[in-house]
């Protein structure tokens, strides 16, 4: 399973009112496993960043304005998300930001949809779903979840991916802690950074055989009552029992 959860930064709050993206920050999960992949890059919006945004961000007008357009990135980044999963804190807003992208480069054809290519997960969605009344923003989760968000003091989009991908992990699942060491393999150069895996850890073929104990007499015969009366209780819907063939293959 392929994931990518996603951010972006933007001049302000609404599309409808001419505002555009600034920022994308991307991290690939696959099997809910970072694989050091990651796709940032910051974009020329073609106008003004308003102060309130600025002071989220800190990004400033000067810092964009030798970096690409929209247009000019938009196929290297459908291509890293197509098929995934997308992971989004607050989908709607970095959805409709992306969609109205890609309608104002669509030069009046049918634009492209980022649904079209891929399934989107609301992380805000499902926080107020398993935490409903408290106080769901990404900062809060992190507390929620003794996520290490110290390096967050102005928002990015890349940084705020790995922290959600770390927040989305153990809200589903309990995993944290997987990009300590990743940090250092992206710099914020203001150009598309697609980060190789790191190298594989192999086992020492000489390492010494694992022991297997075997279960006992008596503990093959604990093992069965226990299995006797799980049988009884459910009205023989014993389902180890039924599977492994226990009866039998204890005795062996």
């Amino acid at each position: 399973m392929r994931q990518i959860i996603l951010d972006t930064e933007t001049t302000g709050l609404e599309p409808s009112e001419g505002h555009r993206i600034i920022e994308i920050g991307c991290v690939e999960l696959i099997n809910r496993r970072p694989s050091n992949n990651r796709y940032q890059q910051y974009i020329n919006p073609g106008r003004e960043i308003d102060a309130g945004a600025m002071e989220v961000h800190g990004i400033t007008n000067e810092m964009l304005a030798d970096k690409p357009t929209f247009a000019d990135i938009a196929q290297g980044l459908l291509d890293f998300i197509q098929g995934a999963e997308l992971i989004i804190h607050n989908a709607p807003f970095d959805i409709g930001f992306l969609n109205n992208e890609l309608t104002l480069m669509a030069s009046g054809k049918p634009p492209p949809r980022i649904e079209d290519r891929c399934t989107v997960v609301d992380t805000l969605k499902l926080a107020r779903s398993m935490h409903p009344g408290q106080k769901n923003d990404l900062d809060s989760l992190c507390r929620r979840y003794s996520v290490d968000n110290s390096q967050r003091t102005l928002h990015g989009a890349l940084l705020d991916a790995e922290i959600l991908a770390d927040v989305y992990l153990a809200m589903t699942g309990g995993q944290t802690g997987l990009f300590e060491d990743a940090h250092s393999h992206v710099k914020n150069t203001g150009t598309a950074n697609i980060v190789a895996p790191s190298d594989i850890r192999r086992l020492d073929p000489n390492r010494p055989k694992l022991a297997v104990i075997a279960a006992n007499a008596e503990e093959l015969a604990a093992h069965r009552a226990w299995l006797d009366e799980l049988d009884k209780k459910s009205g023989g819907r014993c389902v180890w029992k039924n599977l492994e063939g226990l009866s039998d293959d204890l005795t062996k």
